[in-house]
């Protein structure tokens, strides 16, 4: 919980940001230079943008909300890296009206799968933003762990519903229009042309333990940050999380 460089809720996003961090340190080897050119489609005010660009790297935010990017300015003003963060408007469908086709060494595509009408064109889009050699991190919200929680809160008919509706839904008042599985993801990405390098399960015990265990016992948030990160990777964690998140990189990328 010390690296000032991990975003603020680090139940959320550890894992991710871990994965991440991993990949740019990667391409910075690989590539030689310390800057990379980043896209991060979606990235709303900059939760992983500014953590990106205090590494030292150039980043390039599309979003749809203009709120947002008003944010994300800010917030990349009172990191210091105002000039490493370029925010536009727009969205995966449009991405070439904004951002340049083959440009990037690494895309992050958070959250925006579950919102745009063909998931395998979006990737296509987001895969295309990619140069060469790149890295491309997919986040999207998970089955199993809509399933459970809903379970777990009593509602065992919305949860049933979700289980059986092909896109993961538990009724008409659920927010998110869109869940997947991880093999659901991992096609997508490898439709895409990409190669697979891992598969992580995002919030697997985060969203289920009561937070007053969590801010009353000593100890307990990096202990449950340490299990977070243990299950992560374990496929059996997978089918349970809130989350999916999977990594894919360019042939070129791997060295095949």
């Amino acid at each position: 919980m010390s690296d000032p460089l991990r975003p603020r809720a680090s139940l959320r996003t550890a894992v991710v940001w871990e994965v991440l961090q991993d990949a740019l340190d990667r391409r910075v080897k690989a590539t030689g230079r310390q800057a990379l050119d980043v896209l991060d489609t979606g990235g709303g005010s900059g939760n992983f943008a500014v953590p990106v660009a205090r590494l030292g790297h150039q980043v390039t935010v599309v979003d749809p909300s203009p709120n947002a990017l008003f944010a994300l300015e800010r917030r990349a003003a009172e990191a210091g890296v105002a000039d490493r963060v370029r925010g536009v408007q727009g969205d995966a469908h449009g991405l070439f009206d904004v951002a340049e086709r083959g440009g990037y060494d690494v895309v992050l595509c958070h959250g925006v799968l579950e919102y745009v009408d063909d998931p395998a064109e979006g990737v296509r889009n987001v895969v295309a933003a990619l140069r060469p050699e790149g890295v491309l991190s997919l986040l999207a919200a998970g089955l199993g762990g809509a399933v459970l929680a809903r379970a777990l809160a009593g509602h065992f008919k919305e949860a049933r519903q979700a289980l059986g509706d092909p896109d993961g839904r538990w009724g008409d008042g659920d927010p998110v229009p869109r869940r997947f599985t991880a093999d659901q993801l991992t096609a997508l990405v490898e439709g895409a042309g990409l190669t697979v390098g891992a598969v992580h399960g995002v919030r697997v015990f985060a969203d289920l333990v009561p937070g007053v265990l969590v801010d009353t016992e000593p100890g307990a948030l990096e202990a449950l940050l340490k299990l977070e990160e243990a299950a992560a990777e374990l496929a059996a964690f997978h089918s349970v999380a809130t989350q999916l998140h999977v990594l894919g990189e360019t042939r070129e990328a791997t060295g095949a």
